[in-house]
């Protein structure tokens, strides 16, 4: 069953199109990643669903209640975490999560059941009664996670829940993420632009430029690949050689050239000997979201970093004379 369906949603600000007419169907207990650099239109897509803002045309449904028809029944449907801490460092994780309960209406009885909980998910039942300002950013974090799941949503929304974090908290973040799908049955919707985060989910939808390029999972989006990636470094007239050689698509990433070929390991020597005294180096990786990335939009999601966070910043000044 879909619990989130979107059809051609269209989101622009200004001259600027941040949302280009995206489709997907997301369906009950997945872990869906938006896969994307900053900029592409992840944390805009999350806003429509969330109802912070209204497209500009397009359907989006979540648990059966259209985005803009029906906000305030999609509310009471869904958890949120934002990329920016929403905190109140002065309160405790319990005060904080009482807040949250009184704007949903939740019982106290109700509260007091849940509250153990949520905390216990996210392994902070001994915390309840400590100030949030004396919290870590994982522990924050986490506690959010706690937050956003009180009310019970049918769909949590994690915009870049880990952005920030160390690796180590990263995948601390992971497993309570993880554990609240198996226990709760929890459909959770995630942005991230880091790759590895990405293979966690059971579905990507890989975007760039405001446009869904592609929609699978991690395994069937590497297979696209169709082999090992081959990168190699040297002269100027490299790339044009290889790809004449031996027929292949190269991709120039800075200095480096990337192409595909099957069993790259036994390829090599190949290569060494085809053009010995022009290669300066040579790697052979698996398939990975990061060759799929580029592959997909013709350039690395690092490497995009920059531009977007231009275009992030032409959009907030944009929306704030709207």
């Amino acid at each position: 069953m879909d619990v989130i369906h979107v059809e051609n949603l269209v989101k622009k600000f200004g001259n600027i199109t941040a949302v280009d007419g995206i489709q997907l169907d997301v369906q009950s207990g997945q872990i869906f990643g938006f896969l994307g650099p900053n900029g592409a239109g992840k944390s805009t897509t999350i806003k429509i669903l969330a109802t912070l803002l209204k497209p500009t045309s397009g359907r989006a449904a979540v648990a059966g209640f259209d985005v803009v028809a029906k906000p305030n029944e999609v509310r009471q449907s869904i958890g949120l975490v934002f990329q920016d801490q929403s905190l109140d460092d002065r309160l405790t994780a319990q005060e904080n999560l009482w807040f949250h309960a009184m704007l949903y209406d939740l019982p106290s009885t109700l509260f007091a059941e849940r509250i153990e909980d949520v905390l216990r998910l996210v392994d902070l039942i001994d915390r309840r009664h400590s100030l949030v300002r004396t919290f870590s950013g994982g522990m924050k974090r986490r506690l959010e996670i706690a937050r956003g799941l009180l009310h019970h949503p049918k769909v949590l929304f994690l915009d870049e829940p880990t952005l920030g974090l160390d690796p180590q908290t990263r995948n601390a973040i992971w497993k309570h993420v993880k554990a609240l799908r198996e226990e709760k049955g929890t459909t959770v919707f995630m942005t991230t632009h880091y790759m590895e985060e990405a293979e966690h989910c059971d579905k990507i939808a890989v975007i760039d430029h405001g446009k869904i390029q592609a929609i699978d999972s991690p395994a069937m989006l590497k297979r696209m690949i169709g082999g090992d990636t081959i990168i190699v470094s040297g002269d100027d007239g490299l790339a044009e050689g290889l790809k004449s050689a031996y027929n292949v698509e190269v991709q120039k990433v800075g200095s480096e050239i990337h192409f595909q070929m099957a069993s790259g390991a036994e390829f090599v020597p190949k290569l060494i000997a085809g053009f010995a005294g022009r290669v300066k180096s040579i790697q052979v990786k698996q398939p990975s979201l990061e060759d799929v990335f580029l592959k997909l939009t013709g350039h690395s999601i690092r490497a995009q970093e920059g531009t977007s966070q231009d275009q992030m910043r032409q959009m907030a000044q944009l929306w704030r004379r709207r």
